[in-house]
């Protein structure tokens, strides 16, 4: 990218993925990016506005206290460059707070966008690192960048990342209350510390979880997908997931588990076949204990990179990779 100060002509087009992270065992570590998303097209404008549409529209088209335009702001003024005004059309399929990487989706976006009309030259390396710090954690930010099963952790300013593609045949359905869950409340259940037993039970878990995935092993992910770190307290406030867990084994359900930090239950089919006959027993699991949602989704393969590359390409600009 060019180290210009004023702002690319063409506009940008881009779409994250929702993602579901911790997949039961993985606290902070592993997630899987889902085809829902985020969409977002941007131009340079005189003032900043916003047309949204789909889930949360009107949240989402405030100009005051936006997610997305705020974080932009803060990108371009932490690189000392000038503010450009953006007039953005959004279109939104991913639920606030409810587990599904919403603020995952909508930092990279604006870190897109601040990379594009602030012409940074930051590379995924430094995408990465910069949504890292703005989460908190890199499980998300990674997914809903790259796409497919994601594993990273990080190491000073580097988050380092392994892939890999979710077999083709499986999907998700992503089991919805009517409330959503603010990710400080879900944090603040959690206690200081652990049992041994329930470390390494944690720890055998996550040990198959990235296997099941990249050998689909259907027959280890139920296993795989239990946790004893922070589901267990979380469940009184995230009431769908004790009625959910024990469906695995049936129906073509292969796992369960609290999509990020909830209230959502990401539930594991075994294939498009399965997703009628899984989703009559969650419903019939849930029998209106309380107003249940579904989404029913396959898995992202490709994250927002791949589209912020070929906005930047089509604008003049290189992208890094």
């Amino acid at each position: 990218m060019s180290d210009r100060n004023e702002a690319p002509a063409g506009g940008m087009r881009l779409k994250f993925p929702a993602t579901s992270a911790n997949l039961g065992p993985a606290f902070d570590a592993a997630a899987i990016a889902l085809d829902f998303y985020l969409e977002i097209e941007a131009v340079a404008a005189a003032e900043f506005s916003i047309a949204a549409t789909g889930l949360n529209a009107e949240r989402c088209a405030q100009l005051e206290d936006n997610l997305v335009l705020e974080t932009y702001k803060q990108m371009l003024a932490n690189a000392g460059r000038p503010i450009v005004p953006l007039a953005i059309r959004m279109h939104n399929e991913i639920p606030l707070a409810m587990g599904c990487g919403s603020s995952a989706a909508g930092r990279l976006a604006a870190i897109a966008l601040a990379v594009h009309f602030g012409s940074l030259g930051w590379d995924t390396a430094r995408i990465l690192y910069e949504a890292y710090l703005l989460e908190g954690h890199p499980d998300n930010v990674a997914a809903c960048w790259l796409g497919g099963f994601v594993a990273a952790a990080c190491e000073g300013e580097t988050v380092h990342v392994a892939c890999v593609e979710p077999p083709p045949e499986w999907r998700a359905i992503v089991a919805y209350p009517a409330q959503p869950l603010p990710t400080s409340k879900a944090r603040a259940v959690l206690p200081a510390s652990y049992a041994l037993a329930d470390v390494v039970a944690n720890i055998q878990a996550v040990s198959l979880l990235g296997l099941a995935f990249a050998q689909a092993r259907k027959d280890l992910l139920g296993i795989a997908m239990k946790d004893r770190i922070h589901q267990p307290y979380r469940a009184p406030i995230c009431t769908l997931l004790p009625l959910l867990t024990p469906l695995v084994g049936q129906n073509g359900i292969i796992g369960a588990a609290l999509s990020g930090a909830g209230p959502a239950v990401l539930v594991i089919v075994e294939s498009e076949d399965a997703l009628a006959k899984a989703s009559q027993l969650i419903h019939g699991a849930v029998n209106g204990a309380e107003p249940v949602g579904l989404q029913l989704c396959a898995f992202a393969h490709g994250g927002a990179r791949e589209a912020a590359a070929i906005a930047l390409s089509r604008s003049g600009i290189a992208p890094h990779k």
